[in-house]
């Protein structure tokens, strides 16, 4: 039997542990989607307990507590935070084979140095031990994501966002970790929202254009695209239910967005014109800008009516979908292709039954000019445990290049979430070391450095063109 969580955990070979050990482990962390928020990271913020750091915003550990029968007061509502760290706390040790399961053991390890299990009989020694090493200055934010390796962080802001967290850190020589502004512009295009209207008054109150058209819609996007330019954004991301291929002319789209400024609701069929066209608009502005596109799908949200009502959204109740379709995504791609504007793109499905579709569109759309210009993007929220990472880049290597992929992001609220690299890694490397073990790949040391080097760091480093150095080996 091997020990829980030893030096070599999810290594399985020699191979492995060597691939992880000398070319993985030390590797730097750029995570280049999170859901962070900077004005932690410009007050470098220390947290009083344990269940602030993780059961302040997580809605995974949420929604297993939930399926443990623990009542909302004692998760999201006003019980005291010893008493939902302690239900978190016996709802982990029934978490057998979930990943929250290693990210907790691999967080209390890391930062804490525990090395237990935390289940209801240990959750006091725990919830003790957290606080007192809260207390420490080496637990703040900006100090936490040094100890980590983080050289760069994008977060994920809204073109009406002011950026002021962003400014200030970038003026502060102190933080020693690159935080840059994500173009999200989700709210801009959801024209069925009910609150668009309200949101296109912010957003024109933000750029400065009085927006009472589409074109003036995408004046407005032009003008905040430049100023979160100016702040070094380079990456965009969208959370859409599914990509849409929908063309029409621009009369169309007008009298559409004229429509729903009068406060009329729309067909679904004039939604998905409408999202088509503020896509296209915004895949040749990444294009001309060099920004990197960002497509979430796969994912339908708020399922629960009456906890959203209650708790708002991103709180636990949202699950995997099967709308997405890989014909109207080809064919956007297509189109943007077509115009000489398709910019390097990252898709995400959630529904892993998607990963072959993805990868094989992601083939048609190379065009030499980046290795990996189209990438699928790392198994994503509800595929970010071992099956699934394994599933994602098995999939990748049997359709694409393994070799080129640019690794694992984040995804996270939680400062502690940078343990899911080292996760990933060790999985990595245990596939990889399985195939040369078995023969499927040469014991080629070089090779091997640079691919897990790259996956680990390095291509998306390249990929983005991120102000970081990359990290270059030597002989082993």
């Amino acid at each position: 039997m091997k020990p829980f969580m030893d030096g070599d955990f999810l290594l399985s070979t020699q191979t492995a542990r060597t691939l992880f050990h000398e070319y993985a482990e030390s590797m730097p962390i750029v995570d280049y989607h999170c859901h962070l928020d900077p004005w932690e990271i410009v007050s470098d913020r220390k947290f009083e307990n344990i269940t602030q750091l993780w059961l302040g915003g997580d809605h995974y550990k949420w929604r297993q507590m939930r399926s443990n029968g623990v009542p909302e007061e004692e998760i999201t509502g006003s019980a005291p935070d010893r008493v939902k760290f302690q239900r978190w706390a016996q709802t982990l040790e029934m978490a057998i084979g979930n990943p929250l399961y290693h990210w907790s053991h691999l967080e209390l390890r890391r930062y804490f140095g525990y090395t237990g299990c935390l289940n209801g009989d240990t959750a006091q020694e725990v919830w003790d031990l957290c606080n007192e090493k809260l207390q420490e200055d080496s637990m703040s934010v900006r100090n936490i994501l040094r100890r980590s390796g983080v050289t760069l962080l994008c977060t994920t802001d809204d073109p009406a966002d002011d950026l002021k967290a962003h400014e200030q850190i970038a003026r502060d020589d102190s933080c020693e970790t690159q935080v840059l502004p994500a173009w999200r512009p989700d709210r801009a295009i959801g024209i069925g929202k009910p609150d668009y209207p309200d949101y296109i008054g912010k957003l024109s109150a933000a750029s400065g254009v009085e927006i009472d058209s589409f074109r003036k819609l995408k004046e407005a996007l032009g003008t905040r695209m430049d100023y979160f330019q100016e702040r070094g954004c380079r990456v965009s991301d969208h959370g859409v239910d599914y990509v849409v291929f929908a063309p029409a002319d621009e009369d169309e789209v007008e009298r559409i967005f004229s429509k729903r400024l009068k406060g009329e609701e729309l067909l679904p069929a004039e939604s998905r014109v409408f999202q088509h066209a503020v896509m296209m608009f915004l895949g040749e502005e990444y294009s001309r800008r060099g920004w990197v596109m960002q497509l979430h799908y796969g994912c339908k949200r708020n399922n629960n009516s009456r906890m959203y009502r209650q708790l708002g959204p991103d709180t636990g109740f949202d699950c995997v979908n099967n709308e997405a379709s890989a014909s109207q995504l080809s064919d956007f791609l297509n189109c943007m292709d077509e115009k000489g504007a398709l910019p390097k793109t990252i898709i995400y499905s959630l529904n892993p039954g998607d990963d072959a579709a993805v990868g094989t569109i992601i083939g048609c759309f190379q065009d030499g000019s980046v290795p990996g210009k189209i990438q699928q993007g790392a198994a994503w929220w509800f595929n970010d445990h071992k099956t699934g990472i394994q599933a994602q880049m098995t999939s990748l290597a049997n359709l694409g290049l393994l070799g080129n992929f640019i690794g694992m992001l984040t995804d996270s609220r939680s400062f502690l979430s940078y343990t899911r690299h080292e996760y990933f890694r060790r999985i990595l490397c245990d596939l990889i070391g399985g195939w040369v073990e078995n023969g499927e790949y040469p014991a080629d040391w070089k090779a091997l450095e640079k691919i897990i080097r790259g996956i680990s760091y390095n291509n998306a480093v390249r990929y983005f063109g991120f102000d970081v150095p990359a990290v270059e080996g030597g002989k082993r």
